[in-house]
């Protein structure tokens, strides 16, 4: 009789809180046999698994995926596959198992591209995804900013290559959230600046854990670099919207 396949949970950790963890995924952490989570290859060092440790049972089998930092996309992709292939064989053993990110699994998460791949190569795999709260959530309730209000729109984007996303756009939105804003962040505030209307751009960092900082006004980062987990919510005033 042929063994039945283990499942695959992918985790979405929240933002950095602990107890931003939802219910669910707290549950299904403290069912699965074996916890992967992506990490560079140069540590082992993984903020994910720092977060949902409190939820991660003393003896579960905790994994680490080395993902290259670079811009080669044939070695990402390769980096990709072969993880795939990682978590593959100990779901085909039968096991059940966690891939952790960071906020919610289905937005700017290395999950997704696993997530692909495995589809792609074991299609029988069954697969369910737990979502979790994102960064720019759990930011707009620190600062007690709504991010849409009425029929407002919310742009979510990447900052990696500053301002172009906003400046491309003919019809600006009445908010804007930039993630990964640390790259480019002179440029990213350029963009703003040129659009005219958003009167109100907060920078958070490092959101929910024990060093967060707001900076009520994200011309400060002209001056000097803000951290690695930086994101930017900008707003237009009304009588711009």
């Amino acid at each position: 009789m042929k063994q039945q396949t283990g499942t695959l949970y992918g985790i979405g950790v929240g933002p950095g809180d602990p107890e931003l963890l939802t219910v669910k995924s707290a549950r299904i952490l403290s069912e699965v046999d074996v916890v992967f989570a992506a990490a560079s290859t140069k540590n082992d060092y993984s903020l994910a698994v720092n977060i949902a440790g409190p939820h991660i049972p003393k003896g579960t089998t905790v994994r680490m995926l080395q993902f290259p930092m670079t811009k080669d996309k044939e070695e990402t992709r390769t980096a990709w596959k072969t993880h795939a292939e990682t978590i593959i064989a100990e779901l085909e053993l039968g096991k059940n198992a966690a891939f952790l990110t960071l906020g919610d699994p289905m937005t700017y998460s290395t999950y997704g591209y696993i997530l692909k791949n495995i589809q792609e190569i074991a299609p029988h795999i069954p697969i369910t995804t737990v979502p979790g709260i994102t960064s720019y959530q759990a930011a707009a309730a620190c600062i007690n900013m709504p991010l849409v209000e009425g029929e407002e729109c919310l742009l979510v984007v990447s900052g990696v290559n500053g301002g172009d996303r906003l400046r491309q756009m003919t019809m600006k939105p009445e908010n804007v959230v930039f993630m990964k804003a640390y790259r480019n962040i002179k440029d990213i505030n350029a963009a703003l600046e040129d659009a005219s209307g958003f009167t109100r751009c907060v920078g958070v960092s490092n959101c929910s854990l024990p060093d967060q900082k707001i900076y009520p006004d994200t011309r400060e980062f002209n001056d000097r670099s803000p951290e690695y987990w930086t994101l930017i919510i900008a707003k237009q005033s009304k009588n711009h919207a």
